[in-house]
């Protein structure tokens, strides 16, 4: 029972595979294949697969335990499953034979039958016989599986006869088919069951397959399985066909062709490799390796099917491809990212066309390696091809591998480049041209639709060219432009209008009748309409504008950035800044200085004079001073030595201070020029910061020789060049004295170093004094408009390039400070740079000494800003007008930049203003001497100024603010009062009666303090006592006065003298009594001019008026008065202005007015706004005032009354060195004293001196000695001969040549182009023939001696008094020929060129008569200042017309002519009164009674006169 419950074991069944076998000549290179189709049966997977089994073995080989020196090799065994579950374990063993790799005969076995014996044999045995796995296995053993056969034998169940169906190789296969014919025949004696399996169906010869089937067809049950070991077909088929065979309970074996079993494997092994790439491709990296990769999959089942199927190897190679795959896709993005980054390098390398249009690729190539940006577009390897380099690998290396242009695809790409510049050039072009269309299209506005101008472009070719979005791009751009230009156009357009918005009440907002106005105004500008389609942006721009006027900050400034008061502010905190920095600790040991240094200036041996006598006055080189012993170190230097520079500085002696001595003219110009290059050499070279601040004093000798001939022109001159140089000037003490130089002179001399090295020190501190910041003697606002067309350095450098220019105080980052002498003393002067918009606060609240109003004559809007600011001025504070603009050309090549510049010049004009121009191509007027005149007249008026301030503060009872400076706490306050009529007090009028048309002389008691020059000028007498103390300061002499000449005015009324000297001795009376007894110092030297403007009307006003009647004045309802003498005056002198209290009761004191009612200019510009937006009636009301008192005003017309030579009583000449100082003109005429008459001899007046010049800048030419400016091969000065030519050859027939007057800045203008360039050509310049004559006069007025010489003009008075004319003509051409030879030929030459000018009297209208009235002043210099000169003027205009006349006669032996008008030729009468017509009476309050003044002058209280 135990036996038959016992699971029964699995069958074991024994193959024998069996087939040829032998050596190489029985079976050939190769075996059938039996080997191959075991190893594929017991080990199937394709790892364990070996497609090689030799048959060739060594004898040791033949003898290991795998072999066992058998001819059969067993292979296992392998369990096998059938269809029904049964399991059966098949045993393999081939039977082979192994040939001796030394006899290639069969090895020797046990046994010794052939092979087809052998492979019959049913039984085998063969102890501790090893499994054979592959050829590698033999002599290895140990490395390899080691498996017995089981008991070591076997007893065989079947046979599997292998027929090879391939080609073969070096087989016969039909000798193969009788060995496996004579092998199946033995095999069937063993009467086992035998299968064919045909091997290598895979390389199947079909006709040998046929011959395999045909072969078993013939035999009974034979079956044939077509096999394939290499792709494992039906492999295991055959062996289970078999063992169904040998077990027949097992159903009949099912046979499948090869091609359908192929199919089927092949189909497995497609799924299995599907599956297995489809893992593979989920590596991305293609860094991966193999090993990695396959330790993650090796328990996927996918994985393990097809390495079972296929083999590690082939998966191997799989991944492989895929990663390759995997890197030749990156390099391929790689390539792509490179190619699709080209472009914008060569955009970047090659972006000209016009370089690279016609160069072939590799041209290129060269021209972007020299490129500076080559390595960072393209990096060059140093292994090639880049591809192949770990440069694939560096993904943010973005530079492009340089071997890759060498690739088609770059080329290709190059050459689009190319082609896409040049339609990208194309492109631009169309688009530029679309937009030039658009700029001629006239009636786009701004905000204009693009749709409304579409329809007017469409046949445009430019537009056809270029698409809809670049036509609207365009389009677009073009309306930015139009509408910023606009609104920029509109913004200026309100500037420009400044009047209109500076007059709102800034305490309440603008009414709808100002808005109203504004817009009246406003909309006549096509400006103003061209906003019209953006009419809220417009309405934003104005209140915007509105209401930056009622809160003017720097945050809220139109001009953002360009904000005159940040540009200051920084430029400022700069500029101070190094200016501090530079001169700090320059003089550290100054406070106790012990020795002083000196150089010594002078020419021929001057400054060795000096020094000997300064050692005279020394002991030992030892000076006392004030109480104290200094060392002095002397450095005498003649100024014509060549190593004056270098021996001025020396790192052995460092000079405080450098004494320069003249005693000449010549000397004097020589050392102007030595310090000029010493000064610019320490500009330029900065050896050292020391240099800058020397100190210079000019000394002058006296004259032993001429004690006292030269001796007033040297003074004067001396003074002027010191004033110019800002440094001091020691004169001559009076007295008389044997020696060159006096010890007075040496000490005040040295007192002036010492000073000037204290306050340099004082300069530099660095812990200033609370004094020394706070006080300011002047304080000056210089007002500049926010973005106006100049750079703020320009306007600051006169006074930042000065070496006397220093910080202000904290707090005030707007200002600086100047120390510079004016007058005697050494004045600091606060000057605070603002922007119009911040000095409007200024204007209103604070103390104010003078403004300097700086406009760009470029630029309308800063005009108007300019007249806006100016007309709520008071016209108490002096006034500087300043004009920038490039270049002095710019005045005759641009008419706007003429207008405004006249514009400028014609309101300072008319409010007796200074004018200058800055230009910022030109460095010789940014120096501080520009506003020297300025700050001389501010300093005059100083106590005028702050009395007007503080009755004004008294009078409003307002209470100051924070100041932009602090109150004045120097000086005390002079009360000006100015006598009006009482109608006045209801306000001031439009313009002043008394200012314009009444110059006043200063009082007899202050005409002491001046003398008189050539033309009647004043200037301060001054003298060094000969007794000086040692503690007196230095003496520094304030320079003579020297008004500018009368500009021509039409209706002006002149006093009779006597008048004058009334009026002046009612004034003088009793003057308010002052704080100080110092008188205000004089400016400094002024512009000069032949002041002839009017001389008659100086001649001939002293006999032709009634006593009783002074004035018809006009008051304020336009009443003509007349005036007797009826005013008593109070002798106690209560009075202060000399007036009875009746008159002061009638004449209430006059408040200061603004100088928008000085200038007709800036009033009627107010008037214009107001007469736009009111009726008529109103119009009439408002301005009955100015239209009655100002009838008739004009200036500087063509057609001037004053200048017409019709009326010889009024003839005025055209004065060329016309300014616009009317200020100085009243200076002048104010200072121009009258002397009473006590002596019935009055003296007469030496002629001294020579007038200074009228010129504003300095010149090698004008001014200078006829003598230096003419050779003998050019007997004719060429400026001379240039004004000449150009007049006769272009204006000889111009209507009142040499009588209308010439512009005055284009007269200076040709004289300062002829400076600097001699061979200037007058026609280029187009100036008018008038500019030119003028400059032709003030040549002959600017020499230093008239043309007619002084010596000759008591001979020519006597001898024009002969009556014979023809003994009178001979005398008088004696006379001509004592001229000097030079004066001789210069005047023969311009006295026959106006012989020329008056044979055209006909159509120029300028007889001889009309020439000399003009011209004889010009010639003869004459002194109108001299009582005896008032009677022979006539005779000298006479004398000269007959020089006209008679030209030919004269100077070129010609016959006396017959003169046109015969009474010009004969003496005038006695009295000169008759020839006059009786002159207006002027508009004045009644003047004081001249009998009851004289008695009671007082006394001179300085004892002078």
């Amino acid at each position: 029972m135990m036996a038959k419950n016992k699971e029964p074991r699995p069958p074991s069944y024994a193959v024998s595979v069996v087939g040829l076998s032998g050596t190489e000549k029985d079976k050939g290179n190769c075996g059938v294949g039996k080997s191959c189709l075991c190893n594929r049966f017991v080990r199937s997977k394709a790892d364990e697969y070996y497609p090689e089994h030799t048959s060739v073995l060594s004898t040791i080989d033949f003898g290991g335990r795998v072999v066992n020196n058998d001819h059969f090799l067993y292979w296992g065994d392998v369990t096998q499953s059938g269809e029904e579950g049964i399991e059966c374990r098949i045993h393999v063993i081939e039977q082979t034979e192994f040939i001796d790799d030394q006899t290639f005969l069969p090895h020797r076995s046990t046994n010794l039958q052939p092979y087809i014996k052998r492979a019959a044999a049913s039984k085998l045995q063969s102890a501790e016989k090893l499994m054979y796995i592959c050829t590698d296995q033999l002599g290895l053993e140990q490395d390899f599986e080691q498996k017995q056969m089981p008991e070591g034998k076997l007893n065989i169940d079947g046979f599997l006869l292998c027929i090879d169906v391939s080609q073969g190789c070096n087989r016969k296969f039909d000798d193969q088919l009788k060995f496996v014919n004579n092998l199946y025949i033995q095999l069937s004696k063993s009467k086992k069951p035998i299968i064919i399996a045909a091997t290598k169906c895979d390389e199947c010869v079909d006709h040998y397959l046929r011959e395999v089937q045909a072969f078993a067809s013939n035999k009974k049950n034979l079956v044939v399985v077509e096999t394939s070991a290499r792709f494992n077909v039906n492999v295991e088929t055959c062996f289970t066909a078999l063992v169904q065979m040998m077990d027949k309970t097992r159903g009949k074996p099912k046979i499948i062709p090869y091609l359908d079993a192929y199919k089927t494997q092949r189909q497995l092994v497609v799924t299995a490799t599907d599956k297995f790439e489809k893992l593979v491709q989920t590596v991305r990296d293609y860094h991966a390796t193999w090993k990695t990769v396959s330790n993650k999959l090796k328990n996927h089942p996918d994985y393990e099917e097809y390495i079972n199927l296929e083999g590690t190897k082939k998966a191997k190679n799989t991944f492989s491809k895929h990663i390759e795959q995997l890197k030749q896709e990156h390099i391929r993005k790689r390539k792509e990212e490179y190619i699709n980054a080209l472009p914008r390098a060569l955009n970047t390398l090659l972006s000209n066309l016009d370089e690279i249009e016609h160069l072939s690729w590799s041209e290129a190539l060269k021209v972007m390696e020299k490129r500076p940006d080559f390595q960072s577009c393209f990096v060059v390897l140093e292994k090639t091809p880049w591809d192949e380099t770990d440069h694939i690998d560096k993904v943010n290396d973005r530079r492009i591998p340089f071997d890759l242009l060498n690739t088609l695809e770059a080329e290709k790409v190059y050459q689009n480049h190319v082609q896409h510049l040049i339609s990208e050039k194309r492109r631009v072009e169309m688009k530029e041209k679309f937009k030039k269309t658009l700029e001629k299209i006239q009636f786009i506005s701004p905000g204009q639709p693009w749709e409304e101008v579409i329809c007017f472009v469409v046949e445009d070719e430019a537009f056809k060219y270029i698409t809809d979005a670049d036509s609207k791009e365009v389009y677009g751009r073009h309306q930015r432009e139009i509408v910023e230009k606009a609104k920029e156009e509109f913004q200026e357009m309100l500037f420009e209008h400044s009047e209109l918005f500076y007059d709102l009440d800034l305490n309440a907002t603008p009414s709808t009748d100002k808005m109203s106005e504004i817009h009246a105004v406003l909309s006549e500008e096509p400006r103003y309409k061209a906003l019209q389609k953006l009419a809220p942006d417009r309405e934003s721009l104005l209140l915007k504008h509105i209401g930056f006027v009622y809160h003017p900050t720097k945050e809220t400034c139109l001009s953002g950035q360009n904000c005159m008061d940040i540009k200051v502010e920084e430029l400022l905190a700069n500029s101070l800044l190094q200016l501090d920095h530079g001169r700090s600790n320059l003089y550290h040991d100054s406070a106790n200085i012990d020795k002083i240094n000196l150089f010594i200036l002078g020419k021929d041996g001057l400054a060795q004079e000096l020094a000997n006598e300064i050692r005279t006055q020394s002991t030992d080189d030892e000076y006392a001073l004030d109480g104290k012993i200094y060392e002095l170190d002397l450095r005498p230097v003649d100024a014509k030595s060549p190593y004056l520079l270098a021996q001025l500085w020396t790192s052995a002696f460092k000079p405080h201070g450098c004494f320069c001595v003249f005693n000449s003219i010549e000397s004097l110009t020589f050392i102007g020029e030595c310090i000029a290059k010493i000064r610019a050499e320490a500009s330029q070279i900065r050896r050292d910061k020391y240099m800058a601040n020397l100190s210079f004093t000019l000394i002058l000798a006296n004259q032993r020789d001429s004690v006292s001939k030269n001796l007033p022109i040297l003074r004067h001159q001396g003074q002027q060049l010191a004033n110019k140089l800002q440094c001091p000037f020691v004169d001559v003490p009076a007295g008389t004295y044997p020696r060159k130089f006096n010890e007075a002179q040496i000490k005040q001399a040295l007192r002036g170093v010492l000073e000037a090295v204290k306050h340099n020190f004082d300069v530099v501190s660095p812990v200033p004094t609370i004094k020394d910041l706070s006080e300011a003697d002047l304080r000056i606002v210089m007002c500049a408009m926010c973005g106006d067309p100049f750079s703020v350095d320009l306007i600051l450098s006169p006074f930042l390039e000065s070496h006397s220019c220093s910080a202000a105080q904290a707090g005030h980052n707007n200002s600086l400070m100047l120390d510079k002498i004016i007058g005697e003393k050494r004045r600091r002067i606060q000057i605070t740079i603002l922007s119009y918009h911040s000095s409007i606060g200024v204007r209103k609240d604070e103390l104010v000494h003078g403004y300097i109003l700086v406009y760009s004559a470029k630029r309308k809007a800063s005009m108007g800003m300019l007249r806006a600011f100016l007309s709520e001025v008071q016209d108490t504070i002096p006034v500087q007008l300043v004009a920038v603009t490039d270049s002095q050309a710019d005045f005759f090549e641009n008419e706007a930049i003429k207008e405004l510049m006249t514009e400028g010049e014609h309101i300072a004009t008319e409010i007796s203003a200074k004018f200058t121009a800055l230009y910022s191509l030109s460095q010789y007027h940014r120096q501080t001497e520009v506003f020297t005149l300025f700050f001389s007249d501010v300093l005059e008026k100083k106590n005028m100024i702050e009395s007007s301030y503080m009755s004004d503060s008294t009078r409003e009872s307002t209470h100051t603010s924070e100041d932009v400076f602090p109150r004045s706490p120097r000086g005390g306050s002079l009360d000006y009062n100015y006598p009006d009529s009482e109608d006045d007090a209801e306000g001031p009028p439009p313009y002043s009666p008394i200012g314009d048309d009444v110059r006043l002389l200063p009082a007899p008691s202050d005409r002491s303090k001046y003398r008189l020059d050539l033309e009647g000028n004043e200037y301060p007498i001054h003298s060094t006592p000969v007794n000086c103390h040692d503690h007196e300061r230095n003496h520094k002499v304030p320079p003579p006065i020297k008004p500018k000449p009368l500009v021509p005015r039409t209706n002006v009324k002149k006093l009779d003298p006597n008048l004058l000297k009334t009026i002046e001795a009612g004034i003088g009376k009793n003057p308010r009594k002052q704080p100080s007894r110092m008188p205000a110092a004089p400016p400094e030297d002024t512009d000069q001019s032949d002041n002839y403007a009017e001389p008659i009307d100086t001649i001939y006003k002293h006999k032709g008026f009634a006593d009783d009647i002074y004035a018809v004045p006009e008051d304020s309802q336009n009443r003509v008065i007349k005036v007797r003498n009826s005013i008593v005056i109070n002798t106690q002198g209560e009075e202060e202005n000399g007036f009875s209290d009746r008159v002061s009761k009638s004449h209430g004191e006059r408040r200061p007015s603004k100088y928008k009612y000085k200038s007709k200019t800036l009033f009627s510009k107010a008037k214009s706004y107001y007469r736009r937006t009111h009726s008529d009636a109103s119009d009439d009301e408002a301005f009955t005032t100015s239209k009655t008192k100002r009838k008739g005003r004009h200036r500087g017309s063509e057609e001037d009354p004053l200048l017409s030579p019709v009326e010889t009583w009024k003839g005025g000449i055209d004065n060329p060195a016309i300014t616009s100082d009317q200020e100085l003109d009243d200076k002048k005429m104010k200072k121009k004293p009258h002397k009473v008459k006590e002596d019935k001899k009055p003296k007469k007046k030496t002629k001294t001196f020579n007038p200074p010049i009228r010129r504003n800048w300095e010149s090698n030419y004008f001014g200078m000695p006829l003598q230096d400016l003419v050779t003998p091969e050019k007997p004719i000065p060429l400026f001379v001969e240039k004004c000449v030519q150009f007049i006769e050859d272009t204006g000889l027939c111009t209507e009142g040549l040499y009588r209308v007057s010439g512009n005055k800045t284009d007269q200076d203008n040709i004289q300062k182009q002829f400076d600097q360039d001699h061979n200037i050509s007058l026609e280029s310049m187009g100036v008018t023939v008038n500019a030119v004559a003028g400059a032709l006069k003030a040549f002959f007025a600017d020499l230093p001696d008239p043309l007619v010489p002084y010596s000759l003009h008591q001979e020519l008075l006597e001898t024009s008094k002969i009556m014979d004319k023809t003994e009178r003509l001979h005398e008088l051409k004696e006379i001509v020929k004592k001229f000097h030879p030079v004066n001789y030929d210069v005047f023969r030459y311009i006295i026959t060129h106006l012989n020329r000018v008056s044979q055209q009297y006909k159509t120029n209208f300028m007889t001889a008569d009309n020439l000399s009235i003009c011209f004889w002043p010009t010639l003869m210099r004459p002194d109108f200042e001299n009582r005896e000169f008032l009677s022979t003027t006539k005779i000298h205009q006479s004398v000269i017309e007959t020089f006209i006349q008679q030209c030919q006669f004269f100077f070129y032996n010609g016959e006396i002519v017959e003169a046109p008008n015969p009474v010009a030729c004969q003496p005038p009468p006695p009295n000169p009164v008759q020839m006059v017509e009786p002159m207006v009476p002027l508009q004045l309050p009644p003047p004081l009674q001249p009998q009851l003044i004289q008695s009671q002058l007082p006394a001179d209280p300085l004892g002078i006169i």
